[in-house]
Order: C-alpha cells, then structure tokens, then sequence
C-alpha cells in the first residue's frame, strides 16, 4: 500500500465537544482479535445479525473507524461485483457507522480512505481485481446531500437509480484500464436481445 492508503487519518467526531476518530486501512490484515472485535460491532449495533455471516464478512473490510478512546465505530466492507450496465468488476462498498459517529463528517473520508487502499492494492496485482469502488446510497441524508452529477469531495459520478430506487455512483481508480467487457447474465442478455429485436421491427402504418 501507499503511504497515502496506510497513513491513519484523522475527522472530527462528536458534538459539541469534539473529538478525535481515526480510519486506519486493515485491507488483508484482519486479524482473529479484530475479527472478533468487527463481529461484536456488526451484531451489537444490528447491521449484521448473523454472526457467521458477520465472520465472513470481516475478511472484506478495507478500513475501520475507532473513536478517541480507541472503540470501533464504523467499519468499511466490499464485495468485487459486476453490474449489468457497466459490464466491469467493481468493488461495491458497504459502510456502518455505529450512530455515535453518523452525521459527524466520516463517511466522505472512509470512503475515500477504501478507496485509497484498494487502488494501492490493485497497483500491486498483474492484472487488476477492479476497476474502481461502486457506491449504492441507502442513506437518504448522503442522496440529498449528492446532487451534483460528478462530486470531487468523494471523486464520485452518478450512473443512475439501483433496482431498488437507489442512487448508485462509481469511483474509478486512477488510471484504470477497460478490460473487455464481462458478459451478460443468460437471462439478461435474453431479454436484451429480444428488446432490441422488437425495436427494429417495422411498425404498422394505420390504413388510409
């Protein structure tokens, strides 16, 4: 990793009498304690019921947040997907952070602190895992907040609405490289091609 990706970095936390958070990247370096530790988190807070399923996710985890006390409060996942319109592996992010450290200011910084990591990470493969990291906004006050079609605080660009109605935006490593595109769901690529065919049929023209 770069010295930007594992430089721990510092936001504002708390209310009137601020205090200090830090992200520190843990991309490949989760250890059994923070497993345990991110587990913890995950099942008490109610973002991950499931502690197996929170187990396996701790693997994924980019960056965590930890408080001035040094508790954790926000930790940043990712899965490598494809999503049918872009056609191209992307890291699709999920971030909690616990309700002590929402509205303070972190989420712009761990996003881009995970990002940060992944591209340092990708530099360092032959042929790299992602594009870039791929964001679907299930928090209404960040889609209220993201109006502008590109955003430069995060280096976000909107692409549309999720199945869900979701605003979705990708930010795309530095000089990423299209590889070919990966194909399309069977069923998809079915329907896609139907529509397409009904597109070109000629229309009936109405009698005289």
């Amino acid at each position: 990793m770069s010295e930007a990706a594992t430089k721990p970095r510092a936001g504002r936390l708390g209310g009137k009498a601020a205090r200090e958070a830090s992200i520190e990247p843990v991309w490949k370096q989760v250890t059994p304690a923070l497993r345990d530790e991110l587990v913890a988190f995950w099942t008490a807070n109610g973002a991950v019921s499931d502690p197996q399923r929170a187990s396996a996710r701790a693997d994924e985890v980019v960056c965590v947040v930890r408080d001035e006390h040094g508790a954790l409060c926000g930790a940043c996942s990712v899965q490598v997907r494809v999503l049918p319109r872009l056609r191209q592996p992307m890291y699709y992010m999920r971030m909690f952070l616990a309700k002590s450290a929402r509205g303070m200011g972190q989420a712009i910084p761990l996003h881009n602190a995970t990002r940060d990591a992944l591209a340092a990470y990708n530099r360092t493969l032959e042929r790299p895992e992602a594009l870039g990291v791929l964001l679907e906004f299930e928090s209404r006050f960040l889609s209220s907040r993201f109006k502008q079609a590109y955003h430069s605080e995060g280096d976000s660009t909107f692409i549309g609405y999720s199945p869900r109605g979701l605003q979705m935006r990708v930010s795309y490593f530095k000089d990423a490289v299209l590889p070919p595109p990966a194909p399309l769901p069977a069923a998809l690529g079915r329907r896609m091609r139907a529509a397409a065919g009904a597109r070109m049929q000629p229309r009936a023209t109405p009698a005289s």
